[in-house]
């Protein structure tokens, strides 16, 4: 069975978390990587972009996302980290664009009830239930790793319907049509499997 890989971001100027998770059908997933991207506070603007930018384009080379889900700015009383958060939310999906992986936004709420059930969860909760669907010791550190991981399990749960295009102009099934058919797949495999008995 092909396996269908999501690269999460939550944008942040200081830390960036990425978390990437392969789809393995049955609604189960396994996490291949979370960490964070990071960049010096007091270095200027222009270089503390670049520094998320690539590492950003590193983790897309390395981990070969078939898509990009990036967590949607979201008002704040602070403008100055909303401005730095978008900032590095446009790069997250720049970076995805040349290479042609499609990419999707998921909203802070819509991240919680996908994870959760519960669209006013709270970061123990998100990373407590982490840990039980992901099959892991403990929830992913720091904390903008796990929400990166959160945001790749939303994607693949609750990705859009549309077809994206690739880079040649190919259709790109969206994470959650390929999930839809790995559940499908699984279940004729069982089916089988049960009518040979």
């Amino acid at each position: 069975m092909t396996t269908f890989r999501v690269l999460g971001v939550d944008p942040g100027l200081t830390r960036c978390g990425i978390g990437v998770v392969d789809a393995l059908g049955g609604r189960r997933a396994r996490l291949v990587h979370a960490g964070v991207i990071q960049s010096a506070s007091d270095d200027p603007l222009d270089q503390r972009l670049l520094a998320i930018a690539q590492g950003l384009r590193a983790a897309l080379e390395e981990f070969r996302p078939d898509t990009v889900a990036v967590e949607r700015v979201f008002s704040q009383n602070n403008i100055s980290t909303v401005m730095g958060t978008a900032q590095v939310s446009g790069i997250a999906l720049l970076e995805a664009a040349e290479r042609g992986i499609p990419a999707a936004m998921h909203t802070p709420s819509e991240v919680k009830a996908a994870v959760t059930g519960s669209g006013r969860a709270d970061k123990k909760q998100i990373q407590a239930m982490l840990v039980k669907l992901l099959g892991l010791d403990a929830a992913p550190k720091p904390a903008d790793a796990a929400d990166a991981v959160a945001i790749a399990l939303t994607q693949l749960w609750r990705g859009p319907g549309p077809v994206a295009r690739d880079a040649s102009g190919g259709a790109r099934t969206s994470a959650q049509a390929v999930w839809a058919r790995a559940e499908r797949e699984a279940r004729r495999a069982r089916e089988r499997s049960t009518s040979r008995h």
